[in-house]
């Protein structure tokens, strides 16, 4: 073969492996009830959190951790372990995306990220004035 033939291979073979990476990747935005079904693999799960149920943080065996429940965008509420402290206004966070995997009857996450209500309401701003001296 030729070493452009060659080169042209190793490029087939890269691209291909990037579609499937790219493919599986974008497949791991689930439900509770799919990360449920194969509960060795992580999976990132977009909800709210659920206000009903108690928020405890607690630590256990040296570590300290945070229980609370969490509605899916299918409806469904799952109770969510997260090893690590609750985050500054996590009450107020408006999304949650947790990314983890089911360990036993509850979700383990091991990352936790927020999306935070906006600090500016429409209506609320005003009109700013700017006084120019000459």
């Amino acid at each position: 073969m030729k070493k452009s033939q060659i080169v042209g291979l190793i490029f087939v073979v890269i691209a291909i492996g990037a579609i499937i990476s790219t493919v599986y990747n974008a497949d791991t935005y689930a439900s509770f009830a799919k990360a449920r079904e194969h509960p060795g693999r992580d999976f990132r799960i977009i909800g709210e959190l659920d206000r009903s149920h108690p928020i405890e943080e607690k630590v256990v065996n040296n570590t300290l951790t945070l229980t609370f429940h969490m509605d899916d965008r299918h409806g469904e509420v799952a109770e969510v372990l997260y090893f690590g402290a609750k985050p500054q206004d996590f009450e107020l966070s408006d999304e949650v995306v947790l990314i983890g995997r089911y360990e036993g009857d509850r979700f383990v996450a091991g990352s936790l990220l927020l999306k935070c209500p906006s600090k500016y309401k429409p209506g609320e701003i005003g009109e700013t004035e700017y006084l120019i001296e000459e």
